[in-house]
């Protein structure tokens, strides 16, 4: 930790002079190569995401969200309407830009832009997305309009015990900072909420391997990757976990 010793001879934090608390993020649109976000609706969104996620039979994807899974459209859409249409958390339906059907969501949350600090979570993703370009294009996005907007540091909090979450913290960059015990109780369970984060310092490389992972050279014919992402956000951990 990098600090600077007072008049006491007691070390503090460094000064950031420069610095000035960002504006919220906007309902906008963001746009990628495989994918966009819209801010989500349910007029327009719910009947495809119902559909999509209709497609993980198993509910596997609703396990570790503090909601769900639904079990019918009117059910889904009443949720939508209910809990998705405030500032905070802001939630974004993920639409793939070959079908144009949304196929998963993505929400800023704990937005505070006093501290420049915001977090990314309420993150579904349905099989029709998870393990695509256009999943990780999505998190690159939300990534960049945060860095954009001047936040310092961009969260990615998840139950301990949810190693897909954790896997997929590390792989975009996320560094381990620690696990909460016992934060909190959903579902009629107890949660140890682990902590990632990467933080304005960090994003100069990290959006520089976003770029080269999601570059069409990285693809071969067949749509395969040619580098794994990991391989280049791996070196820019400063801690595992």
């Amino acid at each position: 930790m990098e600090y600077i010793v007072n008049s006491l001879n007691q070390p503090v934090g460094l000064p950031v002079p420069a610095w000035k608390p960002p504006h919220a993020p906007a309902r906008e649109l963001m746009e990628g190569r495989f994918c966009r976000l819209e801010p989500i609706n349910p007029a327009i969104h719910a009947v495809d995401l119902f559909a999509a996620n209709g497609l993980d039979i198993e509910g596997r994807n609703w396990t570790y969200l503090p909601y769900g899974p639904f079990q019918d459209l009117e059910k889904f859409r009443d949720w939508i309407e209910t809990e998705c249409l405030r500032d905070d958390p802001l939630f974004f339906a993920i639409v793939d830009l070959n079908t144009g059907k949304a196929t998963g969501v993505t929400s800023y949350l704990r937005i505070t832009p006093v501290n420049g600090s915001i977090e990314v979570g309420h993150i579904n993703y349905s099989p029709l997305l998870s393990r695509t370009p256009a999943g990780t294009e999505a998190m690159a996005l939300m990534m960049n309009r945060t860095f954009e907007l001047g936040y310092r540091r961009y969260e990615w909090k998840c139950d301990a015990l949810n190693a897909a979450s954790r896997t997929a913290a590390q792989r975009l960059g996320f560094s381990f900072e620690g696990v909460f015990r016992q934060a909190t109780v959903y579902k009629g369970r107890n949660r140890d909420t682990v902590w990632y984060a990467a933080i304005d310092q960090e994003w100069p490389a990290l959006r520089e391997s976003y770029s080269r992972w999601l570059s069409p050279n990285n693809f071969d014919q067949n749509g395969m990757q040619r580098q794994r992402l990991s391989e280049l956000t791996g070196p820019l951990l400063k801690q595992r976990g």
